[in-house]
């Protein structure tokens, strides 16, 4: 089977417009959740959300072709654009053989809700000709694959919060079985809207601590109140091995390892046997290797927390042998399908750079979560091998490996 490297990387998120400083906010405990300004917030029961502020669309795009896309797709654009410019491919690079992996778990949202106030208010005549191409989620894969010219296979992903996981999983799966020679994941999500958020709360799913903005997601924390929304975008540049290596890219890390599952249990409640078996199929691809660190899927919810750590528990065989596993939506809030990309890029940074990101705003620890979750400050520690987990209402599951290069 083919080998499969990461040779580019981007980010934007809530406390950074790029990869590097957005690596940095994180580990440094750095939270960017705070009052909505998107949208008028006194709408909704849930008033904070980690938005990406001070983001000019007309910076990743012609100025008149913004409006043809939904900003989901511009902060796709933006990421995608980071680890194209980082992974420095050559011009007679065979596009033909390189294709696109997307994913974003709602898409357009904000198009959505727009244009179905025009057509309640206005009429249907007066719906924007770009709203569907706007809103679609394979749009995302559509704008970005246009402007690299990405030929190759076009994939799309919908998983709700497993979504960018299952990127990269489908991406690795074609380049493994010689489908394409690199692939472009781009993960991408912005549904803080009045709709957005307002679903979400009416499902009690929210943290409602409008007051203390920067506290309110609290993962693995006894007091934790709900997920935090939030929004943002990752790419990562994802290659066959042999062909890296003759042209010399650099090598972030390889994939070495996914699993995936479904829970067949409830449209929203989780359950702890799907994430399992999730992890197992990975952690078994991988060859069981000595884990280094888990990227927990960690939302701030009372039943995600206690099921994927009694989850990590039994795949690792008991607390004592469990790795350090944190959570960085303290710091960003839960950007839904990008959450898997935006972690991912996060992981292999970790391993760059030998840093365990921290698990911010924990104050009261919650018994059922007893693991070492790098509370509060990052730490120092060599980083080899790391598994990312991400799952998604429907009881979709999804996991990676991913291993630093020697």
């Amino acid at each position: 089977m083919r080998r499969v490297v990461v040779t580019g990387l981007g980010m934007i998120n809530a406390v950074g417009h790029d990869k590097e400083s957005a690596f940095k906010a994180i580990c440094e405990g750095e939270c960017g959740i705070d009052t909505i300004s998107i949208y008028d917030p006194e709408t909704t029961p849930a008033k904070i959300a980690g938005e990406v502020r001070e983001f000019d669309p007309a910076t990743v795009m012609a100025p008149k072709e913004v409006k043809k896309a939904d900003r989901f797709i511009h902060l796709g654009l933006k990421a995608a654009q980071e680890a194209m410019a980082e992974a420095n491919f050559a011009e007679d690079t065979d596009f033909d053989r390189f294709g696109i992996s997307a994913a974003s778990g709602i898409g357009g949202l904000p198009a959505i809700e727009k244009n179905s106030v025009i057509l309640d208010t206005r009429g249907a005549r007066r719906l924007s000709p770009f709203f569907i191409p706007s809103a679609l989620v394979n749009m995302l894969g559509g704008f970005v694959s246009i402007e690299h010219g990405l030929k190759g296979p076009n994939l799309s992903c919908a998983t709700a919060c497993a979504a960018g996981t299952h990127a990269i999983s489908e991406a690795t799966k074609t380049i493994m079985c010689n489908g394409a020679e690199a692939m472009l994941v781009v993960a991408a999500e912005s549904a803080i809207t009045g709709v957005g958020v307002g679903g979400f709360a009416a499902m009690k799913a929210l943290c409602t601590d409008n007051e203390t903005p920067k506290t309110a997601s609290r993962p693995f924390d006894a007091t934790r109140g709900g997920f935090v929304m939030g929004e943002g975008a990752a790419a990562l540049v994802l290659e066959e091995y042999e062909s890296a290596k003759k042209r010399g890219a650099k090598i972030y890390g390889e994939v070495i390892g996914f699993g995936e599952s479904g829970d067949a249990n409830h449209i929203t409640t989780p359950s702890q046997d799907g994430p399992l078996r999730a992890m197992k199929a990975a952690y078994k691809m991988a060859g069981e290797p000595k884990i280094d660190y888990v990227s927990a899927h960690g939302t701030s919810t009372a039943i995600n927390d206690r099921n994927e750590t009694a989850a990590v528990k039994e795949i690792f065989g008991g607390k004592e042998n469990c790795p350090p596993m944190s959570s960085i939506k303290g710091q960003i809030g839960h950007c839904l399908g990008a959450a898997g990309g935006i972690e991912a890029v996060v992981s292999l940074l970790a391993m760059r750079d030998g840093i365990l990101p921290p698990t911010i705003n924990y104050v009261n620890p919650d018994p059922d979560c007893d693991l070492d979750i790098v509370p509060n400050k990052s730490r120092k520690a060599e980083v080899n091998v790391v598994m990312s987990n991400s799952f998604g209402f429907g009881g979709t599951n999804g996991v990676v490996i991913l291993k630093k290069m020697d």
